[in-house]
């Protein structure tokens, strides 16, 4: 049985929180360049490297690059062998979001209840999802989640009759409709399958996935290939000015699902595209 401490967790999870929030990945930024070289759109390109100056102020001055800090999203895997000492996995995690966000002085995003809407001024409680794997390790996986491109996301229980067709028309509608509102050039995130809660779920867990990084099943990776073709010819654009770039990558997982069902959920991520993780 290894045994983590629960201090050093909460200043894992406040380390990440800040980097989150200061450092885009280099995935995202290579993607920012090669979108460059490709947009059509003056207006677009001017934009992207508004984008790319940006993300490099943030890492410099050690500033958010942007002010939507986000919702604390975490997806852990936790091995059935691991023991965290002197707390909770979950109390661990949102005191050091509860740290992070303070010693960062990001700001805080999170009502303690969706009607009275007062602000908890710590950005807790995080999204936690916890998956109980094998072995004795700990993954944590954190993004910073902005509430414009979550606001513009979608689910849908479609039917089988729909098919592969009413999928891509779904995501297509989807993107469409959110128009400049999630602040493009996004990441969009695709859940096919399970149930109600899954879809939504494996559509957030694929945002987790490196830009650029295609899906292991030559079937699905082609499905992201397709419809990023497709997506980025609604001409929508970087900032919904117009152009070529409106996605930066499409990420796809699916589930098994009831024969009655298909379910599809589409998780849309703005531009900044904020994900850290550790291993313990």
């Amino acid at each position: 049985m290894k045994e983590i401490a629960y201090q050093d967790i909460v200043d894992e999870v406040a380390r990440i929180c800040q980097e989150a929030n200061y450092d885009l990945g280099e995935d995202v930024v290579n993607a920012f360049k090669e979108s460059v070289r490709t947009e059509k759109s003056e207006a677009g390109k001017s934009i992207l490297n508004q984008l790319i100056e940006n993300a490099d102020i943030a890492t410099s001055n050690r500033v958010p690059m942007c002010q939507d800090t986000g919702v604390s999203v975490f997806i852990v895997k936790l091995g059935q062998d691991c023991h965290i000492a002197g707390g909770s996995l979950q109390e661990a995690i949102n005191e050091g979001v509860k740290k992070g966000y303070d010693e960062g002085y990001l700001r805080c995003s999170i009502v303690d209840d969706p009607i009275n809407r007062r602000n908890t001024g710590d950005n807790t409680p995080a999204v936690i999802h916890i998956e109980l794997v094998e072995g004795d390790g700990l993954e944590v996986q954190m993004s910073a989640k902005g509430g414009g491109a979550e606001n513009m996301s979608a689910m849908k229980m479609l039917t089988p009759s729909a098919g592969i067709e009413g999928v891509k028309k779904f995501i297509l509608d989807t993107v469409r409709e959110a128009g400049p509102n999630a602040c493009p050039p996004l990441v969009v995130g695709i859940g096919i399958g399970g149930n109600f809660e899954v879809s939504p779920y494996l559509a957030k867990k694929s945002l987790f996935r490196p830009v650029g990084e295609r899906h292991e099943d030559p079937e699905i990776a082609g499905l992201e290939e397709e419809l990023m073709t497709a997506v980025n010819k609604l001409g929508i654009g970087p900032q919904g000015m117009g152009g070529s770039t409106t996605a930066l990558d499409i990420k796809v997982e699916t589930a098994p699902c009831h024969i009655a069902a298909l379910p599809v959920a589409v998780n849309l991520n703005c531009h900044a595209s904020r994900h850290k993780h550790f291993v313990m």
